[in-house]
């Protein structure tokens, strides 16, 4: 067992406690992380707000990178001190979905017991598969991706969820063609990995839509070519303005059941709406269907990105390095372990893109 210190939520709504936990080591196909960094989202909060439920006492976090530290039997492919990104996508490899390119969705990714405890042997659930809230952490194999050495941690980090959340739903969920028309909904951390992506696939006008004005000035630094404020009557009416007809595609980025609601009305003949925002259980929206029907429209959910990390990361990493896929400017603020309330109060705020916790 190694000895580690990790955010621990005790208490759905209540501050995460700082805590000594024993970390035991990998087992077959699992290596161990040392983190360099693990960035704030909106879901690790909305999980710790008891959103989705789960078991508690548990540790959050699953956008991180580090250092592998330990490597368990049967481990291919990974060295001892080789800079990784940890993501959330376990995946068996061999299911259906898997074989098919969908690891997202894998139905069979294995049911471990937590490799987290207290050191009087009370087991704390490694949420989301990750529990990155701490020091370090064991994972399966599946989940990480080897990065190169010249990218600051923070920059790995973000390439475990945001970016190829954002990126992967409009290009591979939403597969978008070059010269359409794409609205995206949120202009937060997903959102503006969304317009990224669209930006990258070479979409006609990028529309951001959000609450306000300085969310959508941030959004055209990103690459929208236009802002449209969800604040006013009827925003899809301006969009269409802008665009001169509805959208091709649409991204719903943030977790709104009012966002979901009026998706739809932004969307032209033939257009297709990509759910990324997840709202809380029970949340439901309302929608007409036979104007879906009758305009041959599509309503498409999209899971991390339906990513294959694998293929995506690397592709991503590189257009990093290119200087045409800002990640740098992503990171709002830096704190320590110690000072995770105060980085989650920053993110509720609204006012943040990526906040990262440095170890």
């Amino acid at each position: 067992m190694t000895r580690i210190k990790a955010a621990v939520c005790t208490e759905f709504g209540k501050p995460l406690a700082i805590e000594e936990l024993e970390l035991r080591a990998p087992h077959d196909g699992e290596i161990e992380v040392t983190l360099d960094a693990v960035a704030i989202c909106h879901s690790d909060i909305h999980f710790a707000e008891g959103a989705w439920g789960g078991d508690l006492p548990a540790v959050y976090g699953h956008e991180a990178s580090g250092r592998v530290s330990a490597i368990g039997a049967g481990v291919t492919g990974l060295r001892t001190g080789q800079r990784v990104v940890v993501t959330l996508i376990k995946a068996c490899g061999t299911c259906a979905n898997c074989a098919s390119g969908k690891p997202t969705i894998c139905d069979s990714p294995g049911d471990t017991a937590s490799p987290i405890s207290r050191p009087d042997g009370t087991e704390v659930t490694q949420a989301m598969n990750c529990g990155a809230f701490a020091e370090r952490v064991v994972v399966d194999q599946s989940q990480v991706v080897p990065l190169p050495e010249d990218m600051p941690p923070e920059a790995v980090a973000l390439m475990a969820c945001g970016v190829i959340t954002g990126v992967g739903a409009v290009v591979n969920a939403g597969k978008l063609r070059a010269g359409e028309d794409v609205v995206v909904i949120g202009a937060g951390g997903v959102g503006l990995n969304a317009i990224q992506g669209a930006r990258i696939a070479g979409a006609r006008r990028i529309v951001a839509v959000d609450m306000t004005a300085d969310k959508l000035e941030t959004a055209k630094a990103f690459g929208a070519t236009d802002g449209v404020l969800a604040t006013a009557d009827a925003p899809w009416k301006d969009v269409m303005a802008l665009l001169g007809r509805g959208a091709d595609l649409v991204a719903v980025t943030v977790g709104a059941v009012p966002a979901y609601n009026d998706a739809l009305r932004y969307l032209g003949w033939g257009g297709r709406m990509v759910m990324i925002g997840m709202p809380h259980s029970g949340a439901m929206a309302e929608y007409e269907p036979v104007v879906q029907a009758y305009m041959g429209q599509a309503m498409i959910g999209s899971k991390m990105g339906d990513v294959v990390i694998q293929r995506d990361i690397p592709w991503l990493a590189d257009l990093y390095r290119q200087g045409r896929l800002q990640l740098d400017e992503l990171v709002s603020g830096r704190f320590t372990l110690d000072q995770i309330n105060d980085a989650i109060a920053d993110t509720k705020s609204g006012g943040s893109k990526r906040n990262v916790i440095l170890f």
